[in-house]
């Protein structure tokens, strides 16, 4: 029995000394794990330490393989866009009507952001280094690109609400002539927000650096503190309207004309039509979301975080809507098709071939 005391006692003489060591490391951990973590942070002090930050880490997680997808996406998709546009500015027909003009709007957008869109992440990748007033040139167009496609998106939905709500006086509504300048206005607008941007982000740079690692939207808006909240209540403001007015304009179109009986059947092509517009619409609004979300949180996110949200944001979520729009909003006009077969055919005339194609719709 003594030997058993002696030998629990023995334990706890050489346990009790390793556990007080243990509790006065504990402390030293937690702090080297802190700082660690406040390393990985995204402290945008100048976008040239940034960009070099941005592009290290990139070449370490191998984030350039989601270059091909978006190279072979955006390919396909400019090919789409540029067949489609080309339709509507051969046809006279279908340039006097404002739901095609507007289409049409939006696959000069689209196509313009991608082409810009496919550069930017192909030099991002290769290791290419842009000159600055080039990556300036890049953002200009990107931001003015992007937010008229989500925009003309929009108007499209109105300008199909005002044509079942008010048919009879559509055409005094929204003729020909005010539909260009609304597309003027809204190209106007969004050009000008973004030379606004450019300036603030020249002047509150203290040094302009000849060339950047890497050339990112996000990084250039981020590293002007004094824009932060600016930005975030613009872009968060108008996804906002834009959405209220999209459902706005749906809710009030089914009301209009749920006693037409269009809506009877589980597969009707207005169901269709309203699940494909609802869907682009949130395909569209998703990557905005995702683009604030990051602007608002860019110093506390993780750097790992920050450059894989971007990547897919810029090689996935803004290149799906872009991608299925061709499909979605033209080629399942069965006008579209027929006109697009014609165009490779021969060249006759396209008022006879519009007036032919009237028994489809």
């Amino acid at each position: 029995m003594f030997f058993f005391l002696s030998l629990v006692g023995s334990q706890v003489f050489v346990f009790l000394p390793v556990a007080h060591m243990t509790k006065k490391k504990e402390p030293f951990k937690k702090r080297a794990h802190y700082s660690l973590s406040q390393r990985t942070k995204m402290n945008c002090s100048s976008p040239v330490s940034t960009a070099v930050q941005w592009y290290t880490i990139m070449q370490c997680a191998r984030i350039n393989f989601y270059l091909i997808p978006a190279a072979l996406l955006t390919t396909s998709t400019l090919l789409l866009d540029s067949l489609l546009l080309f339709c509507i500015l051969r046809n006279s027909s279908l340039r006097q009507e404002t739901r095609y003009l507007l289409l049409g709007n939006t696959f000069l957008a689209d196509a313009l952001f991608l082409l810009i869109n496919l550069v930017k992440v192909s030099s991002n990748a290769l290791d290419i280094e842009i000159p600055y007033i080039c990556c300036q040139a890049i953002i200009f167009t990107t931001v003015t690109t992007f937010c008229s496609s989500v925009q003309t998106v929009t108007l499209m939905v109105i300008d199909t609400f005002a044509a079942v709500r008010w048919p009879l006086h559509y055409n005094k509504i929204l003729p020909h002539s005010r539909i260009i300048k609304i597309i003027g206005f809204v190209w106007a607008f969004n050009a000008l927000v973004s030379m606004v941007l450019l300036l603030v982000t020249e002047l509150s740079n203290d040094s302009r650096p000849e060339s950047l690692k890497v050339c990112v939207v996000l990084i250039a808006l981020a590293c002007v503190k004094q824009l932060q909240f600016v930005l975030q209540v613009y872009y968060n403001g108008w996804v906002v309207v834009c959405s209220v007015l999209v459902v706005y304009c749906y809710i009030r179109l089914y009301n209009v004309t749920k006693s037409s009986g269009i809506w009877s059947s589980r597969y009707s092509r207005a169901r269709q039509t309203l699940l494909v517009h609802s869907l682009m619409l949130v395909m569209y609004f998703a990557p905005c979301l995702v683009f604030t979300v990051q602007l608002a949180k860019f110093d506390r996110l993780n750097k790992d975080v920050n450059v894989w949200l971007n990547t897919m944001n810029l090689t996935v979520l803004m290149l799906l809507p872009r991608a299925c729009s061709p499909y979605l909003y033209g080629l399942r006009n069965r006008l579209y098709v027929y006109l697009t077969y014609k165009s490779y055919l021969s060249a006759q005339n396209h008022t006879q071939i519009f007036f032919l194609t009237q028994n489809s719709y």
